[in-house]
């Protein structure tokens, strides 16, 4: 199977201090709006290396790390022996296509909702895989103009978090924390601000 450009950029990933700087910010806040986590179970979405995960794993009982890439994945699991976490997995899957047999108390995701086609199935699959007053926190790009990636990258150019946070009180979550929490700049002198969004599902009848 081909390299996709994410297995191409596995190894230098985390040579770029922005996005410690970006996960760190996100971390401190679902650290500040997300309760006692000793007993939760989390699932991290388009996980890359795991850098957001590694700074959550005190947070949290079990954390799985999910990403499509192989080499992403690799390098989880090299992380996962080198910092003694064995309560954490990394896992190669492509959530987009298929089920996932397991349940979560939160699932969380940074910069990956672009990258994701349909990204509105994506968040019925989301709920879907939660417990009962689960949580669902994703942080991602404002609306920009497409020069965040550039020319010929087919990704959706940010979001409206309001528009995310209504097609998910649609489906039973009541939003809890809706905020500004980064700005990446970028060589072409633009600033990105992100968002994080952290919703809270009701109970399942």
């Amino acid at each position: 199977m081909a390299e996709n450009t994410f297995d191409i950029r596995a190894r230098e990933w985390d040579k770029n201090r922005v996005h410690f700087d970006r996960s760190e910010a996100i971390a401190k806040r679902i650290n500040a709006v997300i309760p006692d986590g000793r007993k939760m179970k989390a699932l991290e979405f388009g996980a890359g290396t795991g850098i957001l995960s590694f700074l959550l794993k005190d947070k949290f009982s079990e954390i799985t790390l999910m990403d499509s890439s192989q080499e992403m994945i690799n390098v989880c699991t090299e992380k996962i022996e080198e910092y003694n976490t064995p309560h954490i997995k990394a896992i190669k899957y492509d959530l987009e296509h298929s089920l996932y047999p397991e349940t979560f108390d939160i699932i969380y995701s940074q910069m990956v909702l672009h990258h994701v086609k349909d990204y509105k199935k994506i968040l019925y699959t989301f709920s879907s895989m939660l417990n009962d007053g689960g949580y669902i926190a994703l942080a991602d790009l404002y609306p920009e103009d497409g020069s965040f990636h550039g020319e010929g990258v087919e990704v959706h150019k940010g979001f409206d978090p309001d528009e995310l946070s209504q097609m998910l009180s649609e489906m039973g979550f009541k939003p809890i924390l809706e905020a500004k929490v980064f700005e990446l700049k970028r060589d072409n002198g633009i600033v990105y601000p992100v968002f994080l969004l952290v919703s809270v599902a009701g109970m399942k009848r």
